[in-house]
């Protein structure tokens, strides 16, 4: 299996940063957010990043390809809260569904580091929600680092357990 990432087409980009957008949505609403905190975050972030509909300088918006066809999508840039030029982000990276679990995922973290280092890179860090446990054991296998964690109880459901 021949894994590449080719910057994503012209055509390809507004279909993806639509799913993008939608595919932020949903995960925010799964971690707890109300459908319209999600949705204002997502469409905040998605101006943010892409102002005119394409990304920003220096961020990538690549097609994550296997064997010449294009089996999910990969987006990098600088680090949002430390712009030194050596700290990198992985804005989002997403298999297609009928292609995962085949290491595609995988191959294309090890093209995102080689990426980075291509640009000066020396680190790359990721948000992962924390009921995605198959990504997480994914990036914890490439070597990633957990370096801040989020918890949160729902109050609702823990008032009715302790009576």
């Amino acid at each position: 299996m021949a894994v590449e990432l080719a910057p994503m087409p012209e055509g390809r980009l507004e279909e993806w940063l639509t799913l993008a957008l939608e595919h932020y949505v949903e995960s925010r609403e799964q971690a707890g957010d109300s459908h319209q905190q999600a949705r204002a975050r997502a469409e905040r972030s998605m101006a943010t990043y892409f102002p005119d509909g394409h990304p920003l300088e220096g961020h990538f918006v690549y097609d994550v390809e296997a064997d010449g066809r294009p089996v999910g999508a990969l987006w990098i840039g600088p680090h949002p809260q430390v712009p030194d030029g050596k700290s990198w982000w992985v804005y989002d990276i997403a298999i297609d569904e009928e292609h995962r679990r085949k290491g595609y995922g995988r191959a294309a973290m090890l093209l995102a580091e080689d990426e980075v280092r291509k640009l000066g890179g020396t680190n790359l860090g990721l948000n992962v929600f924390g009921f995605n446990s198959e990504a997480r054991r994914l990036y914890e296998s490439l070597g990633f680092e957990t370096v801040s964690l989020q918890l949160r109880k729902d109050l609702q459901g823990a008032e009715a357990e302790q009576d």
